[in-house]
């Protein structure tokens, strides 16, 4: 296919891609990157919509095509290497980033004290459970940002499940349930099946990575204090949760990429269960 003129003078990396900077048309704010190759940014000129290419799944994606946040393009500029795209946006709904915030940039990098730490400074406006309601919803959205697509596969599973579990029936079983079938779906039709798709270095990959995100929410909890307002204490308590909750979550899914069942990390904790840390120690 024959490009147009105004599409040769970009010039895309080796994939045939250019990073797109999406900024908040009245604010000014950035409010996430993406990428874009050349079918997506001739789309994003023709709908005046932001449509975007997802590297991990090889497709493109409509901003907002399962949560609703769509983007409404008014400008759309190139840099003086002509590498980078900044396109000027109304964000539908006040929500760019996966986690319910405003912008994807949501950490600050504090230099007030002896040693430089990250800080989340805005607040979830939405929760992302309540924004992503389908596995459908979860393989649909991606800008390297997979935790949404998680919570996607989480909400409608439990929706799934709710009448059809037993009360005795914990998370974490029907988790292991949900695991397990993922690994006969098709990449596209959830994050679990996309996961198993890469492989495990990926899922070990995102384990460290959930790791890390849980250290800093852990660290900006930290700083709470009495003189700390209600809203966010509240908040900062909420993102330690989150972040932990991811780091179990794929956990599980690194144990069921070796068929084994949470159960057995419950039984080993079972076991341990009344020994102190010396003696478990000298147990091993």
């Amino acid at each position: 296919m024959t490009l147009p003129a105004w599409l040769t003078a970009i010039k895309f990396n080796a994939d045939g891609l250019i990073p797109a900077i999406a900024q908040d048309h009245a604010s000014g704010r950035i409010l996430m990157m993406a990428w874009m190759n050349a079918e997506a940014l001739q789309l994003t000129a023709q709908t005046k919509t932001a449509v975007y290419f997802s590297r991990s799944r090889a497709k493109l994606w409509h901003k907002g095509e399962s949560s609703g946040h769509t983007q409404t393009v008014h400008d759309i500029r190139l840099d003086c290497d002509a590498d980078v795209i900044v396109l000027s946006v109304t964000q539908a709904g006040g929500i760019a980033c996966h986690t319910g915030r405003e912008s994807c940039f949501y950490q600050r990098l504090d230099l007030s004290g002896q040693t430089p730490q990250w800080q989340t400074v805005d607040k979830v406006l939405k929760d992302p459970a309540d924004i992503y309601q389908s596995d459908k919803t979860a393989s649909a959205t991606d800008h390297n940002h997979d935790t949404a697509a998680l919570n996607a596969d989480n909400a409608s599973n439990a929706a799934e499940n709710h009448n059809t579990q037993t009360d005795n029936t914990s998370i974490l079983q029907q988790l292991d349930k949900v695991l397990a079938e993922r690994k006969q779906a098709d990449a596209d039709s959830s994050y679990v099946a996309s996961l198993y798709a890469k492989g495990l270095n990926k899922i070990l990959e995102k384990v460290g990575e959930e790791s890390t995100e849980s250290i800093i929410a852990a660290k900006d909890f930290a700083h709470c204090d009495e003189n700390t307002d209600k809203a966010q204490y509240d908040e900062a308590r909420h993102e330690l949760i989150y972040e932990v909750a991811d780091v179990w979550f794929h956990t599980l899914v690194g144990l069921a990429w070796f068929d084994i069942e949470s159960d057995a990390v419950l039984n080993e904790l079972g076991r341990r269960f009344g020994l102190s840390g010396i003696d478990e120690k000298a147990a091993r």
